[in-house]
């Protein structure tokens, strides 16, 4: 939620709960205040017991509270996982009865808006709209029409949905934490919103949120969204490997694979290298090297589905831009996997708004890729700030004062006639 205050933002994942507050002066932030929990309640991006997550949010957020000194009421917080979906949506409005008329912003909110309730579920809740292309008499895959003349006009949205039940679940365990929802997004698109600058908003980019357990993929096209993608794994497929291949247990095989799980060169660690590892009462000696064959075999499969995911969405010589988030990124070696995997360069994503960039520096434990962290958050941060500047960035509305109604009617006519 924006105000003269403060933008408080949740990122509810499966593996951490993280958390942001910006403290807001004049439209700029002044300070951001960070803290994270081990999440509990959340698989693969949905809510299976909400009694904990309702103790994971009270937890962080009271920490933000106490940090910041602020009171904080309203949230705005991230929906992924297995219940979202995405389609398109068309619709075709008349603009005069005879002849061409020239283009205004309303005839395109009533197109979009037209599109919308078409694309309209009672099962499924619209979290995102976002204008693809519009088509006029003459032409198709217009950008921006305001200002041509046509007899018709034809939207095409893009819209993203989650599933109506699983937001009631989450705005319920938000109720019952002590906060209220105010603003919601899709993850991924909230973090690229963070790492997207010009340069990636030029041609086609693949966006590649790489979580604990599941994978978002996002394909923009000259800085639209055309398509989305969700794969059910993660970070958590290579401690799954590394727990199963040692027979030992998820949490012992988490601390391994963050401190020995080198990716890509098992072959330079000596034979006689050896892990020390408690199980039970007793130490345990397990191979370095068998730890990084492990670790590697299924980052390779990872990237490989990856790879074939983005593949079945554009042809991978005509990427522009590949770049990933998430912590998985943090094993070593992983990026080099993926680029040797899919062969084109891969960037890691980096904070692209220079009010957070600024701020960043200030904060010491958020150095090198700590940030990787909180990048959703920022994301979101990213998104308030967008959407307070630009009225709505996704979708055109009609001005509600009455005054700006009929300036903007007068303006209208003037251009039609004149």
């Amino acid at each position: 939620m924006l105000n003269n205050s403060y933008i408080c933002v949740v990122d509810i994942g499966s593996n951490k709960i993280a958390a942001a507050l910006a403290q807001i002066k004049k439209w700029r932030i002044e300070h951001i205040y960070f803290d994270t929990v081990v999440s509990s309640g959340v698989k693969e991006g949905v809510i299976v017991d909400a009694l904990e997550l309702v103790t994971c949010l009270g937890k962080v957020l009271k920490s933000l509270r106490a940090k910041s000194g602020l009171k904080i009421k309203f949230i705005h917080t991230n929906f992924s996982g297995r219940d979202i979906s995405t389609r398109h949506s068309h619709a075709i409005i008349p603009l005069a009865e005879r002849g061409n008329k020239v283009i205004t912003s309303t005839d395109i909110a009533n197109a979009n808006e037209q599109a919308r309730i078409l694309g309209s579920s009672l099962e499924e809740e619209i979290i995102h709209v976002i204008p693809s292309s519009y088509t006029i008499d003459s032409k198709s895959n217009v950008i921006n029409p305001v200002g041509l003349y046509s007899h018709r006009l034809e939207a095409d949205l893009f819209l993203v949905y989650a599933k109506l039940s699983s937001l009631q679940s989450l705005s319920r365990a938000v109720a019952q934490a002590g906060y209220e929802i105010k603003n919601l997004s899709f993850s991924g698109l909230a973090t690229s919103r963070a790492v997207f600058g010009k340069e990636e908003k030029k041609g086609t980019s693949v966006f590649c949120d790489a979580g604990s357990d599941i994978t978002e993929l996002l394909i923009f096209k000259d800085g639209l969204l055309q398509d989305i993608q969700i794969l059910p794994l993660g970070g958590s497929n290579l401690t799954l490997q590394l727990s199963e291949g040692l027979k030992i247990n998820y949490e012992l095989a988490e601390d391994i694979k963050r401190s020995y799980g080198v990716i890509g060169d098992a072959d330079t660690i000596p034979e006689d290298k050896e892990i020390l590892v408690k199980k039970d009462e007793f130490y345990k000696p397990i191979k370095h090297k068998q730890v990084a064959q492990m670790a590697t075999n299924s980052a390779r499969l990872i990237c490989t589905q990856i790879k074939e995911a983005v593949e079945q969405k554009v042809a991978l010589h005509e990427i522009d831009n590949f770049i990933m988030a998430g912590k998985t990124l943090l094993s070593d070696g992983f990026i080099e996997m993926m680029e040797s995997v899919i062969g084109i360069p891969v960037e890691i994503g980096r904070i692209n708004n220079p009010q957070i960039a600024l701020l960043l520096k200030e904060h010491s434990d958020l150095s090198g890729q700590k940030y990787l962290t909180y990048l959703t958050c920022l994301g979101m941060i990213c998104e308030e700030m967008e959407n307070k500047v630009a009225g709505s960035a996704s979708l055109v509305k009609p001005a509600q004062n009455l005054l700006i109604k009929l300036t903007n009617r007068f303006k209208e006519v003037y251009q039609e006639y004149f």
